[in-house]
């Protein structure tokens, strides 16, 4: 089962989300803020220039040049408050009163740089920029008013900074926050993650945990359990069944077997050889109920308690001693690719069944002269146990049935058999959390079982 980070929760990413919609609308809000405040302030200051200048035209209109000199250095003193500089300039270019240096003198709206000291600091001066406004008096002297906005700027660079610091924090502690509930979310979901694991191993009684992060959650979590119970009654309902009738055929099975027997103790020859024959299918049918009875045993997770730390290498190669002879009388080649020493967590009795019923497949199922490979090697992902033959194979289409009960193919219909050895093999893979996987030997089939590590903690996969 993949573990998710909590970088790549829901909740993370609906934070991130909303983090960068934060900081996209921020960034928009202060461009929206900068110009309006900025439009606003270049507005004031130029109505304030302008009603200035209006004021001081009027006054020097009939006024001498000293007068006009006074007038603009009292004007300058009463305002110089407000941030207003002055310059006054005669037609030859010389200043004749106010701060402002002679080439500012033009006519109409312009931007002009004036340097002022620090006060701080008499080494170092700061460079102001003035938007400044001038006109012609009527003895061709040039007024200039200007007005200074670096107390607007020194404002504007501020409410940048703070909005900036605001904005990142916000948006910091946003992705906190989603980090925060993505893993508080995420341990909350390990846990229907694994009630949901174990459910899918065959732990029908299993039920999920409420996630308790909202009533949503949990109403889900309770109609899934409410689906489940449901389920698991159906299941128990028709498993029921299936063992019940199992196990009342079994008796009189038993039972007319043992009469059967009875009967050829006095039986003629050619009587003998029918109550042979009689006993015989008896056997098979026996064979069947016992095997519908173990695959039902597997599948209600009962087994699992059995699976221990085992020598798997061991265990095969001895029941490869036992098959060998088996083999060779069946005119086929049983060849091994163990790989020593490999050990495992299994429950050895019905994993030797599996292979059993693989090799008893691939025997039955192959013309004689086929090479049988029963292989097992240390696999990253845990321990590889194969069977393979170079017989005709499975087709791809019907990989996905045989591991049904009863399922037959049509080619194998008149040999002996009832249909559920790959099924057995198949609970045995789910018991033990295994991968089940039929593929193309180049020719035959190959049957691989990947046995986790850790026993049956991983999800058991079957693939066609």
């Amino acid at each position: 089962m993949l573990s998710l980070s909590p970088f790549r929760s829901g909740a993370f990413r609906f934070a991130l989300l909303m983090a960068t919609a934060f900081a996209i609308g921020t960034i928009a809000l202060l461009v929206v803020v900068d110009r309006t405040v900025h439009r606003y302030a270049t507005e004031v200051a130029d109505d304030s220039v302008a009603a200035e200048v209006a004021i001081l035209v009027d006054e020097l209109r009939a006024a001498s040049p000293t007068q006009a000199i006074k007038s603009v250095v009292r004007r300058e003193d009463a305002v110089r408050e407000h941030d207003l500089r002055y310059g006054l300039i005669d037609r030859a270019g010389h200043l004749l009163a106010g701060s402002l240096p002679a080439s500012t003198a033009r006519i109409g709206w312009h931007e002009i740089a004036v340097t002022t000291a620090d006060p701080d600091r008499t080494d170092l001066v700061d460079p102001v920029r003035l938007r400044a406004l001038g006109v012609r008096l009527p003895d061709g002297a040039i007024l200039v008013v200007a007005s200074d906005s670096s107390d607007l700027d020194e404002l504007r660079e501020r409410l940048r900074g703070w909005s900036v610091f605001f904005g990142l924090g916000i948006t910091l502690l946003a992705l906190i926050g989603g980090f925060a509930v993505g893993t508080v979310f995420l341990r909350r979901l390990e846990r229907v993650n694994q009630s949901v694991e174990h459910i899918m191993q065959g732990s029908l009684t299993q039920r999920l945990p409420a996630i308790g992060m909202s009533a949503e959650f949990d109403n889900l979590s309770a109609n899934l359990n409410r689906m489940l119970g449901r389920i698991e009654a159906l299941l128990e309902g028709m498993r029921q069944v299936s063992t019940d009738i199992a196990h009342d055929l079994r008796t009189p099975l038993t039972r007319l077997r043992y009469r059967l027997e009875t009967l050829r103790e006095s039986a003629t020859d050619a009587t003998e050889t029918q109550i042979d024959a009689a006993i015989a299918q008896t056997d098979e049918i026996l064979d069947v109920f016992r095997t519908l009875l173990r695959i039902s045993a597997l599948e209600l997770g009962t087994a699992r308690s059995r699976i221990v730390e085992t020598d798997l290498s061991d265990c095969i190669l001895h029941l490869l001693d036992v098959y060998r002879p088996v083999a060779e009388d069946a005119r086929h080649v049983l060849v091994s690719a163990i790989e020593p020493g490999t050990h495992g967590r299994a429950d050895p009795e019905m994993l030797v069944q599996a292979v059993t019923n693989l090799i008893e497949n691939a025997i039955l199922h192959t013309p004689a002269g086929s090479s049988i490979q029963v292989g097992l090697a240390r696999h990253d992902d845990g321990v590889l146990l194969w069977v393979a033959d170079d017989g005709p194979g499975i087709p791809d289409a019907e990989r996905a049935h045989v591991l049904k009960r009863f399922y037959r193919l049509d080619g194998s219909r008149g040999t002996p058999g009832s249909g559920l050895g790959l099924a057995l093999v198949a609970a045995v893979a789910s018991v033990h959390g295994a991968t089940l996987r039929l593929a193309d030997n180049h020719p035959g089939l190959r049957v691989e079982l990947l046995l986790p590590h850790g026993g049956a903690n991983g999800r058991p996969r079957s693939h066609p």
